[in-house]
């Protein structure tokens, strides 16, 4: 375990850099520190929906689980050159995605993001797995250190989220929200439309 911080503050960082994990520095606003800050904005995420009280068990073991690993993600991101994320990981997230899916309806339309407030929060959180995973995919577009484990764990994660948000739906007996196709319909409440 690394050093404990005993002050939150340090003013290194008020140069515009910041310290990585192997105690280079780099520029605030570099590709590696973009990823860094979009998993940890996504793990922000994953943690608004497990304080929600109406997630149940199997939903919250999973997040849980995914909530470290993304810790892990963050820090292979962090000590370029460091292995955390592995295929095992990722194997296991398709797992639970099919266990979930299985009871879930067939999709016939597409889904739009609401439903219960934690549905809701499940389907930022997969929005921000995306933005966190074109970051990633930008960093390695600079950096060859950027290993494919950590793109397939994204990629899967941004499905598993999907179907998370509709089995919240589920569980609370709320129907999906889909969107409905408004064929040659203008809106007619605001002269703005």
């Amino acid at each position: 375990m690394g050093n404990r911080l005993t002050k939150i503050y340090t003013r290194t960082g008020d140069d515009g850099t910041t310290g990585l994990g192997d105690g280079s520095r780099v520029d605030k606003d570099s590709a590696r520190v973009e990823a860094m800050g979009q998993v940890d904005h996504l793990n922000a995420f994953i943690g608004t929906i497990l304080a929600q009280a109406s997630v149940p068990a199997h939903i919250s073991e999973c997040l849980a689980d995914v909530q470290h690993e993304l810790f892990d993600l963050g820090a292979e991101l962090c000590i370029p050159g460091s292995a955390r994320i592995t295929d095992a990981q990722v194997a296991r997230l398709e797992r639970q995605l099919d266990e979930i899916n299985e009871h879930l309806g067939r999709l016939a339309d597409f889904i739009l993001p609401g439903g219960t407030p934690a549905a809701a929060l499940a389907h930022l959180a997969r929005t921000a797995c995306r933005n966190t995973e074109r970051a990633v995919l930008a960093l390695h577009r600079q950096d060859t250190e950027v290993r494919a484990e950590l793109r397939r764990y994204l990629n899967r994660l941004s499905d598993l989220l999907f179907v998370v948000a509709r089995e919240l739906n589920r569980c609370a007996g709320v129907i999906d929200v889909v969107w409905i196709q408004r064929k040659g319909e203008t809106c007619k409440k605001t002269p703005f439309c």
